[in-house]
């Protein structure tokens, strides 16, 4: 690729308008549209690995059976990918509401020392 085709490209990225590529997924050709083809071209590298995964580990040479197989394991690991996603959020909740209140507990615990002083003296 050119300096001026990168540079097209990237002016095309930035704009957001879609760019046609074609990738190559179990040894079919997809024509895609897209803004990011590098991207495209990536997520196309992982749909054929997973799918050739499938077929090496089934034995299996039909390619809609390879490809249902390949798109219930993405979605296996995209919904574990959730579920850990939503445990850490609610973590993250719950440490942050802790961490809120104990805040307020010292807040409180450090006028109450600094008034002392103040209360003595006077």
């Amino acid at each position: 690729m050119t300096g001026i085709e990168k540079e097209l490209e990237k002016e095309l990225q930035m704009s957001g308008q879609a760019q046609s590529i074609s990738v190559d997924i179990y040894d079919q050709i997809y024509h895609l549209r897209g803004t990011d083809p590098a991207y495209i071209e990536h997520l196309a590298g992982l749909v054929d690995a997973k799918m050739r995964a499938v077929s090496a580990h089934g034995g299996t040479v039909d390619s809609l059976r390879v490809a249902v197989l390949a798109a219930l394991n993405i979605t296996d690991e995209l919904e574990t990918l959730r579920e850990r996603y939503n445990a850490l959020a609610r973590s993250q909740s719950q440490t942050q509401t802790t961490m809120r209140s104990r805040s307020a507990s010292l807040s409180g615990m450090l006028d109450e020392v600094l008034d002392e002083p103040i209360r003595r003296a006077g």
